[in-house]
């Protein structure tokens, strides 16, 4: 397969392969003239902070938990338009950009407001999933950038020996179950992003402005693949990469696929 087919098929799975109704959760909605205090105990027992408000059978607002107290929901409700409003076929990198924006997202069901989707729903194994292959894709093409670069192993230089003696350690135990990798298959995540930051060349095929700028991106990568690796809170701590690799997901697919040029411009 080129690798022009297999960027859109990337592009197809990534970009599209998670819309919002598949994190969305339905929208609890009530009539307008409902008591305000009904609906407040309703939605705590369910454990919703939003509600939708109706009037003749559509929503036409809502309102939030913490401001209900007395007189009727109506009273309270905001209005939909003012609202993020996502369509249900909205992929997984617009859900994210809306959700950065606001606390919430309405998702449209059926052409009226079904849904809702909150930050704490990308916590569900289907976003896990997507993220963990974006970081992959990430850590292929480091890899890919320091075999078109180096038809040896001079990029050890760039490694302490202490990190050498791990990828050693994990060759060796790989030969013994009659496998035959290269030491640069042994390499760790960080090992390889090491490589492309400290080498110029490398690091500009990369997209990274400077060595600093590389690190620190490289460092929050590894951060959230540990957090989706330990079944760790991802919204709490790794929020601004989420973001980030939504915003340049084209980018990353892109660069994942092209091939790479050589740092002697080959």
């Amino acid at each position: 397969m080129s690798w022009q087919g297999s960027y859109y098929d990337s592009q197809r799975v990534f970009g599209r392969g998670i819309i919002a109704r598949d994190i969305a959760e339905p929208l609890i909605s009530f009539d307008a003239t409902t008591p305000a205090g009904a609906v407040r105990a309703a939605m705590i027992e369910l454990n919703q902070d939003v509600a939708g408000v109706r009037e003749m059978g559509s929503i036409i607002g809502y309102v939030e938990r913490a401001e209900l107290s007395d007189g009727v929901c109506g009273a309270y409700a905001h209005p939909i338009d003012q609202a993020v409003v996502l369509a249900d076929s909205a992929p997984i990198t617009e859900v994210i950009q809306a959700l950065n924006r606001s606390p919430r997202a309405f998702v449209r069901l059926l052409g009226a407001v079904g849904g809702i989707v909150t930050r704490a729903d990308l916590q569900d194994p289907p976003v896990r999933m997507w993220l963990f292959g974006m970081v992959t894709i990430v850590e292929m093409r480091l890899l890919a950038l320091i075999e078109r670069n180096y038809q040896d192993e001079s990029w050890t230089r760039y490694l302490s020996e202490s990190r050498l003696e791990k990828a050693r350690a994990l060759q060796d135990e790989r030969r013994r179950r009659n496998q035959e990798p290269r030491l640069l298959d042994c390499l760790q995540f960080s090992d390889k992003a090491q490589i492309v930051v400290r080498n110029e060349a490398l690091r500009s095929q990369a997209g990274f402005a400077s060595r600093k700028r590389g690190e620190a991106v490289i460092k929050d990568l590894e951060a959230l693949r540990n957090s989706l690796a330990h079944a760790q809170d991802i919204i709490a701590f790794d929020w601004d990469v989420i973001v980030q690799l939504s915003e340049n997901l084209d980018r990353v697919i892109e660069l994942t696929q092209r091939p790479a040029l050589t740092s002697e411009g080959e």
